[in-house]
């Protein structure tokens, strides 16, 4: 275990480019003064910002580069100068131990691209995920995955999620053993592809794992806070998210609106104004920030491309647990569990 976590951050990842990750850093080493990392890209723009937070400058490198990769920039493209440009810098910073982990707002397709050609994925993972946390109405919030890594998933692929989404939830939430399920069109047994029913049956069997498989649940539970974990292939997980993000921005919207009618309006405002800056603490995506690509021999936290100060060191503090909790094994180990079982049923057989 890590002590003081080194991470790699890429600057110029982002809406705001190296301002808001700067002073995202700057708030995460408040919090947690052990932290160290390495910033990766122009010097001429992040000197300037870092200066303004001498309590982290000597906590802080710069690693001068000024080729960065662009939002539109394809994965194909930006594989080919990952050993210039800041983001691909970040990340073979974990690949060569200079870095326990790599954070960036950037290009989610060239991230991942990156990622997986330079960690490779681990023995018994086939694919990684792209999990994050999203808010419920319970006492935690939920671990979600794959949220765009991978558009189309076998059974096999949905189990090792679910392997990985619990050992994510048992060091991010603190939950011992994650409630799992499976997102499908319907909680009863036979609804649902082949590759959902053929997953579930195997979670069914898998009891020997630190998780309890809760079958399947439909889109319009995943809030409701009875689910520690909820497993999916990346192309229903992506419209799921950005779903819910849109009808979060519509009550929010619809709300703002209502109060600005009438005088009445306005007045009710104020006397609901405890309640509604609740709800808007609990709808910031800055407070949930940090996706995180599972399954790599190496940690890489996916920032969210408008996020703030606030929400870039959420997303540092992410992978910051995640190294001291030492996840990758917790990972490696569930799943050399779930093999070994799974070789004994069929040498039983």
């Amino acid at each position: 275990m890590d002590a003081a976590p080194r991470i790699a951050v890429d600057a110029m990842g982002g809406d705001s480019g190296p301002a808001a990750i700067v002073a995202g850093i700057a708030r995460a080493h408040r919090t947690d003064s052990s932290l160290q990392f390495l910033i990766y890209g122009d010097k001429k723009l992040i000197k300037p910002e870092l200066d303004k937070h001498q309590r982290v400058a000597a906590s802080a490198e710069i690693v001068h580069t000024a080729e960065f990769i662009t939002s539109s920039e394809k994965p194909s493209q930006a594989i080919r100068r990952a050993k210039t440009t800041s983001l691909g810098m970040a990340i073979n910073a974990v690949k060569e131990g200079k870095a326990s982990a790599a954070v960036s707002g950037g290009n989610t397709g060239a991230m991942m691209a990156m990622a997986k050609l330079a960690l490779r994925t681990m023995p018994g993972i086939d694919r990684p995920a792209l999990a994050a946390l999203l808010p419920t109405l319970g006492d935690t919030d939920m671990v979600m995955l794959d949220l765009g890594a991978n558009t189309e998933c076998d059974a096999q692929n949905l189990v090792q999620f679910a392997v990985m989404g619990s050992a994510y939830a048992r060091t991010v939430l603190s939950i011992n053993k994650p409630r799992v399920k499976l997102l499908n069109i319907g909680t009863e047994e036979l609804k649902g592809t082949d590759e959902l029913k053929e997953a579930a049956a195997m979670l069914r069997e898998a009891d020997f794992l630190p998780l309890r498989f809760d079958g399947f649940t439909e889109g319009d539970q995943l809030s409701r806070g009875h689910i520690d974990v909820v497993v999916t292939d990346g192309f229903s997980g992506n419209i799921a998210l950005k779903t819910a993000e849109g009808t979060a921005r519509f009550v929010t919207d619809l709300l703002r609106r209502a109060f600005k009618s009438s005088f009445r309006s306005k007045a009710g405002f104020a006397l609901s104004r405890p309640a509604l800056n609740l709800l808007k603490v609990h709808l910031d995506p800055n407070n949930h920030n940090g996706a995180v690509f599972l399954g790599l021999n190496g940690l890489v936290v996916k920032s969210h491309g408008a996020a703030t100060a606030k929400g870039v060191a959420n997303a540092l503090g992410v992978a910051a647990r995640m190294v001291r909790n030492d996840i990758t094994r917790k990972i490696g180990d569930d799943l050399d569990n779930f093999r070994a079982h799974a070789f004994n049923g069929v040498a039983a057989k």
